[in-house]
């Protein structure tokens, strides 16, 4: 039986590419083997020093997405989805053309830790704000001012009700959430979630604006404990400066670090975390006041994700973001066509990007991805992207045989599947693979390769697919 290290190749830059950005490019590869894992990392660390020219054109085509809450109400109608569509296909486009590629990654997770489900009615006019502001904002920053600004937002406060909890009908939701998901996890009481709840009444959105504000009014005062937190609350007036410092108490807990860690070794290193690895990312995160870069640090410079390869398998939308960078698709020249069908072919496979509609976010363990169905959907997608069937619109290769195979004719389908691969995944296939690839095609690894077969023509775009069906691609 094949181990799944086996299907990777074993170079530990390699391995970081898959794991630290949505997959590997020619480029990024290039990059990484001139600065090294080290500075590479850093300069990954610090996302405004890096030029994006392709992404920030490519959003620049989406403009709603950019939009503050005032804007999306004076440019779009009451309710509208459009700018929280837009949103949703910003995060396609930087996904694969940025470059600042962990900074994509690390919105990403934080999207779905402090989930606001995009597109969502509710939310149609702050979506998009959130996004900029609290997500963007804080994504390789504090998650204490994170977490701080999520609980400012209208986007959050109205996803889980706490626009509509006041002092007369605390409604329990956000309080909930911010302890069993956003911070400290399961271990609380039913006394630390009402507390929890009744502190943060007041915390609303204007009704008139959209936007949040303090309410005062709705405040309920009186002495709250949750968890190891007491404050007197004791007048309305200061209820805000009361709610933000449970927020704080909260960032810093040692549940809230270790959950964090658990979170970030599950996105970084493997399903199953190790153990030690989480305590001293815990460790990491409390020492730096709650600061992720250093937690990231310390994660990549670990032994434990250092073995972990072929510990990790793509989530669907990761499948569809990477199978466009394998194949260094640039994006059309004009409109949005191809960015549009790439959200809804994450979609048709289950994971279009932000909307996961629990509060939850999206699974990031393989069992939760598992399924013969899906399989089918991610194998149709890799052969009609790497067709050019749909979308249709991305800039493909002149001749993909010559992109990935070279411009001189490889003498035998064996040579012309080792070049292949070695371009799409990184490394030449087991003997019995390469055997099943040429049997596609009616053929042995030692047949030879002629200019007017089928495989050196109109059929060889089956096998960028097929490589990409393969678990050589699959793994994260």
């Amino acid at each position: 039986m094949t181990a799944t290290t086996d299907f990777l190749p074993a170079d530990p830059l390699l391995h970081l590419l898959r794991r630290a950005t949505y997959g590997p490019t020619p480029a990024s590869i290039a990059e990484i083997r001139r600065l090294g894992a080290n500075a590479w990392l850093e300069r990954q660390l610090k996302p405004t020093s890096i030029t994006d020219p392709t992404a920030t054109s490519l959003v620049a085509r989406l403009p709603l997405s950019g939009l503050t809450i005032d804007q999306v109400r004076a440019r779009t109608k009451q309710y509208s989805w459009d700018a929280m569509f837009e949103t949703s296909c910003a995060a396609v486009a930087r996904a694969i053309w940025s470059e600042r590629q962990l900074f994509e990654v690390m919105c990403d997770f934080w999207s779905n830790h402090l989930n606001v489900t995009c597109p969502s009615g509710d939310v149609w006019d702050s979506r998009p704000d959130y996004d900029r502001t609290v997500i963007r904002a804080f994504a390789l920053g504090r998650f204490a001012d994170m977490l701080k600004a999520s609980a400012q937002h209208a986007a959050m406060l109205t996803y889980l009700d706490n626009r509509f909890s006041t002092r007369a009908a605390p409604n329990e939701n956000y309080g909930r959430e911010l302890l069993e998901l956003h911070t400290v996890g399961l271990g609380y009481a039913e006394s630390d979630v009402k507390y929890a709840a009744r502190l943060l009444t007041g915390l609303t959105v204007d009704w008139t604006t959209g936007k949040y504000r303090y309410d005062a009014g709705q405040h309920a005062t009186g002495t709250v404990k949750v968890l190891g937190f007491t404050h007197a609350n004791a007048t309305a007036t200061g209820g805000q400066s009361a709610a933000l410092a449970l927020l704080d108490y909260l960032a810093v807990h040692p549940s809230t670090a270790r959950r964090i860690a658990t979170k970030l070794c599950v996105r970084f290193v493997a399903d199953d975390p190790p153990a030690a690895l989480v305590t001293r990312l815990a460790k990491v995160y409390l020492d730096n006041k709650t600061a992720i870069a250093p937690v990231l640090r310390a994660l990549f410079a670990s032994a434990e994700f250092a073995a972990a390869a072929g510990a990790k398998t793509r989530t669907p939308y990761e499948d569809v973001v990477a199978t466009v960078r394998t194949l260094g698709y640039a994006p059309e020249k004009s409109g949005t066509q191809a960015l549009k069908a790439l959200y809804w072919i994450s979609e048709e496979a289950g994971q279009a990007p932000m909307a996961w509609a629990p509060p939850n976010g999206y699974p990031d363990v393989a069992t939760a991805w598992a399924s013969p169905s899906g399989q089918v959907i991610r194998w149709n997608a890799h052969l009609n992207i790497t067709a050019g069937w749909w979308p249709s619109t991305l800039q493909r290769p002149a001749s993909l045989i010559s992109a990935y195979a070279g411009t001189t004719l490889p003498p035998t389908y064996g040579a012309l599947i080792d070049a292949v691969a070695t371009r799409l995944v990184g490394r030449t296939l087991a003997a019995e693979h390469s055997t099943a690839l040429a049997a596609f095609y009616g053929k042995t690894p030692a047949s030879p390769l002629k200019a007017n077969d089928a495989a050196a023509g109109w059929a060889f775009v089956y096998l960028p697919a097929l490589l990409l069906n393969s678990p050589y691609f699959a793994l994260r």
